[in-house]
């Protein structure tokens, strides 16, 4: 049986025909003044724990419906927050029906284990949607062979443009991203390769598991992040010209140093953090601006994917699956939203939105 797959919660028109720029390096540099986005959000206080916050209620209802999931909940790789925990729903959506449960997965996108923990959990709490921290532009991910022979030698990461629809995919990311944020991709997706190959492994593997068993059980998959152009696109805007040069020198000294060059980092720590959520970080850390596009907007745009997107509409349980670095987020803009922000707040670019929620 075939899984439906929606993307949440937008549908976008993409402009014929191909308009790919001679260079579109030099556009990654040239200044562009940052949007005044509408969204303010909010991030989790610094003494907000989502384990302390919601370990209780996940405790009951594992050891009631699903013991076999404890040593999940208990090490707080698995968490519910139930329809109870849920801001308002906003005035203006009287009538959605916000799902009665969420269960989140917190994932390492590096990790065999995260794989086999998903199918675990999608097997147990049986949801009718499966929501993942992927996009249209990403969902290839789900799909790519991880064989030794068909796996290329630059290696599947989260930034890559791959897939029978390439052309397509680079289209799609001048069109919601712009040029600069193009480019910008494409030297991160060099960049974090020389990262996945450091770990022998393949990016992703939970979304495959998450693909496979919702085949299985004829569940819904739900593209739930943010698509990449736009947060790259805002990530973009949100630097200064001098901190725009900065950030791609690094990244070409990054991609041109040999991986035994590259900072080596405790492989058993990135497994348990996510290493794209640690790229993200580490980003942030040099520049603080990027902190917002690249984490906190994206909780929140994740957690309103697993409430409030037409897809989970009516939904009695959920099952979300992100990366571990994004749980505390997620889990706070669940609980915390006073339902007066709307999808199309998280995105830069509202003309190219046919429909927003």
């Amino acid at each position: 049986m075939e899984a439906t797959i929606t993307t949440s919660p937008f549908t976008f028109h993409l402009a014929s025909p191909f308009p790919f720029s001679r260079s579109p390096l030099p556009s990654l540099l040239r200044s562009s003044s940052p949007r005044n986005f509408k969204a303010s959000i909010c991030p989790p206080p610094s003494w907000f724990d989502y384990k302390a916050e919601v370990m209780q209620d996940s405790r009951a209802a594992a050891a009631a419906a699903h013991p076999e999931l404890m040593d999940l909940v208990e090490d707080g790789s698995l968490v519910l927050v139930e329809k109870g925990r849920f801001g308002p729903i906003p005035s203006w959506r009287t009538e959605f029906v916000e799902p009665e449960a969420i269960w989140l997965i917190g994932t390492s996108h590096l990790s065999e284990k995260s794989a086999s923990d998903v199918e675990r959990v999608a097997r147990a709490v049986r949801p009718d949607n499966v929501v993942v921290e992927l996009c249209r532009s990403r969902a290839g991910v789900m799909y790519a062979s991880t064989s030794a022979e068909d796996v290329p030698s630059l290696k599947l990461n989260m930034f890559s443009l791959s897939g029978a629809k390439f052309f397509g995919a680079i289209s799609r990311s001048i069109n919601l991203g712009g040029q600069s944020a193009l480019a910008l991709r494409l030297l991160l997706a060099v960049f974090s390769s020389k990262i996945s190959s450091d770990a022998n492994r393949s990016f992703g593997d939970e979304f495959r598991a998450a693909r496979k068993v919702s085949e299985e059980l004829g569940v819904q998959i739900v593209l739930g992040d943010r698509p990449i152009e736009i947060t790259l696109e805002r990530a973009w805007s949100s630097l200064t010209w001098s901190e725009k040069v900065r950030l791609v020198l690094s990244l070409f000294r990054g991609i041109s140093s040999s991986s035994s060059e590259l900072p080596k980092s405790n492989m058993k720590d990135q497994e348990m953090d996510g290493s794209p959520y640690k790229l993200y970080e580490s980003l942030s850390v040099s520049y603080p601006s990027l902190l917002q596009p690249l984490i906190h907007e994206r909780d929140t745009y994740l957690a309103w994917s697993l409430k409030r997107s037409k897809a989970v509409n009516k939904s009695k349980k959920v099952l979300g699956v992100i990366g571990k670095g994004h749980m505390n987020g997620v889990v706070y803009a669940l609980i915390s939203d006073l339902g007066d922000l709307r999808f199309r707040d998280l995105v830069g670019k509202t003309s190219d939105v046919a429909e927003g929620v």
